[in-house]
């Protein structure tokens, strides 16, 4: 092969070549003379995965995500032209896309001279991944020579002009908004075309502090090395506004994995996601984290690539990878669509009431959903409600109080449907009286349902969703109650006081991965509860007759639960950490906060029924 002519360092004998395990190192002369310095790590008979760097980075960006995965493949970086270790072009025009292309092309021959090889590519090093397979003559030379390809945080520069000039051609508010958004996240390309000052900025040591605030997200991000910060200034002044100004777009029959970090302060998601016009096998991953993923997320990047790979040589796709494929689909679909296709969702207390209308809610928005109740039979009549709205549903027997019940339906659904992305936790009962009448045995019970119930859902799916690293959401229903005093309602106002600050609490802890807890705290919502709510201190004829004044009484208030279900939605797509439901509630939570004694001496008077 005419480009790799120049193979040498601790892989030249034929043995070590056909089965290396430990690191080792080799160059790589490119077709312009500039040496490529390239490490390798893992059996050379394994599937190859060639990682390359972006600005202003070198190969070392790859070491823990490299760790991840070279128990099972074949994992190739190299030092990009003018990078680290690797030579620089004589002239500024040797940083061309198309020149870059042909070095990774070149690579890829010397690695795996005789099996594609799997890409993965980092911000520069994603930008030269999408020219490689779709630019005209490097997609010519890689024909057949990539098998998969994941990109993070680096479009394609000729699809970015595309997808600028989309938003000119034919402006919404939406559009518009997000061509805003990512022109003020792209100002310092700009700023690197200018002559001299961004060296000048790059030397003074101002440019890589500021680089140090707008990445506060990414852990483990190291200071750039002044010279790859200098010479790297080149990529930007060569290939931005020719690519930008003149695009020429063309599309790839690679599949494509898009990894898009949530809080990347320089490419914005719907400019990285925006895929589904460039490649007939796309897919989208949200990945809580800044811009540096490979360093600060190495085993989340490790694993969605181990899911494409694998799929790619034959074994059947992952159940995330399958959802992110739907989500890739999902992005040009109306919004109220768009935002839950291809999502999981997970129920408790869903035979009824607002969480029968909560899972129908997120079916009706594409989610998939899996639906728990203590009643089977409930249960299994809300998912066939939920799939006759064309989404996968499926109903579980649980009693929410039994932490082993809890524990092995969770396991149950991560083996069956995968990780959720949203969990609902719904289930609770009703209990009304005076605290002098509320017998141990009451209390228990209440606490076991709606308190425990919150704790047992909560412990047993936050752990795969930390472990899943693509963020989610906690929802647990608390009420009005847990902010409004009342001499009836002591027990059950006591277990949802305690799941609103359980919320509050576990919301903070699990917002370092991208999990947000949101507590929802419904007024007077017409539902079964107030039929089967107990009133302790009452004979059975008593009790009867109060379940049913509460439950008319609520009818007539007639405040439904799909309306609540609505609110559920909008607080779990605006991440809300406390969302009242119904207008009294949200009249309680502001006196609670601005003059709680007028809540306390409310709570004096006695409601009778």
């Amino acid at each position: 092969m005419s480009h790799n002519a120049d193979v040498r360092g601790s892989g030249d004998d034929a043995a070590t070549d056909a089965a290396n395990v430990g690191p080792s190192t080799r160059r790589v002369t490119a077709s312009d003379g500039v040496q490529l310095v390239v490490h390798e790590r893992g059996a050379r008979s394994a599937p190859t995965v060639l990682a390359v760097h972006g600005y202003p980075d070198d190969h070392t960006v790859w070491d823990a995500v490299a760790d991840e995965l070279s128990a099972r493949y074949h994992v190739v970086s190299y030092d990009v032209r003018g990078a680290g270790e690797s030579g620089e072009p004589r002239t500024r025009a040797g940083y061309q896309l198309d020149q870059l292309a042909d070095d990774l092309a070149t690579v890829a021959d010397a690695v795996s001279p005789d099996r594609p090889v799997h890409l993965l590519g980092h911000d520069w090093g994603s930008i030269q991944g999408w020219h490689a397979i779709t630019g005209e003559r490097s997609g010519q030379r890689l024909d057949g020579r990539v098998a998969s390809y994941t990109s993070i945080s680096g479009p394609d520069l000729d699809h970015v002009g595309a997808w600028s000039r989309a938003r000119l051609r034919r402006p919404t508010p939406r559009g518009l908004r997000e061509l805003l958004t990512q022109f003020a996240a792209s100002g310092y390309i700009g700023f690197f075309q200018l002559p001299l000052i961004p060296e000048l900025a790059w030397r003074s040591g101002v440019l890589a502090r500021l680089m140090g605030l707008l990445t506060w997200a990414d852990k483990g991000q190291r200071p750039p090395a002044l010279a790859d910060g200098l010479r790297g200034l080149a990529l930007y002044r060569e290939n931005m506004l020719p690519r930008l100004l003149r695009p020429h777009p063309r599309a790839t029959s690679v599949p494509v994995q898009v990894l898009s970090p949530t809080l990347d302060p320089f490419v914005t998601g719907p400019l990285q996601t925006d895929i589904g016009d460039w490649t007939n096998e796309a897919r989208v991953r949200r990945i809580p984290g800044g811009h540096w993923l490979p360093r600060s997320r190495p085993d989340v990047v490790a694993r969605c690539v181990s899911e494409l790979v694998d799929h790619v040589e034959g074994a059947p796709a992952a159940r995330g990878l399958r959802r992110a494929s739907t989500r890739a689909a999902a992005i040009r679909q109306p919004a109220r669509k768009r935002r839950h296709q291809g999502s999981l969702v997970v129920v408790t207390g869903a035979g009824s009431g607002i969480g029968r209308a909560t899972a129908l809610a997120f079916a009706e928005r594409g989610a998939d959903v899996v639906i728990a109740d203590l009643n089977e039979v409930s249960a299994k009549s809300t998912a066939a409600l939920a799939a006759g709205l064309g989404v996968e549903a499926t109903a579980y027997q649980v009693d929410v109080a039994d932490a082993e019940a809890m524990r092995r339906f969770a396991d149950q659904v991560v083996a069956e449907h995968g990780v959720p992305d949203v969990v609902v936790n719904n289930a609770g009962i009703g209990m009304a009286g005076p605290f002098s009448d509320t017998s141990l045995d009451d209390w228990r019970k209440v606490i076991d349902v709606n308190l425990w119930g919150v704790i047992h859902g909560c412990q047993v799916f936050s752990e795969p969703m930390k472990a899943q690293g693509e963020g989610g959401r906690i929802v647990n229903i608390a009420s009005a109650a847990a902010y409004l005093p009342s001499r009836g309602l002591p027990a059950y106002a006591t277990t949802k006081s305690a799941v609103l600050m359980l919320s509050e609490c576990l919301r903070g802890e699990l917002a370092e991965h991208g999990i947000g807890v949101v507590a929802i705290c419904p007024g007077l919502v017409h539902t079964n509860i107030t039929a089967t709510t107990r009133f302790v201190g009452t004979d059975d004829s008593e009790q009867s007759r109060r379940q049913q004044a509460t439950y008319a009484a609520y009818g007539r208030r007639n405040f439904t639960p799909e309306r609540t279900a609505k609110d559920i939605v909008r607080a779990v797509e605006r991440n809300t950490a406390v969302a009242p439901v119904t207008p009294e509630a949200k009249v309680a939570l502001v006196l609670s906060r601005l003059t709680p004694a007028v809540l306390r001496a409310a709570a004096k008077r006695e409601i009778n029924l």
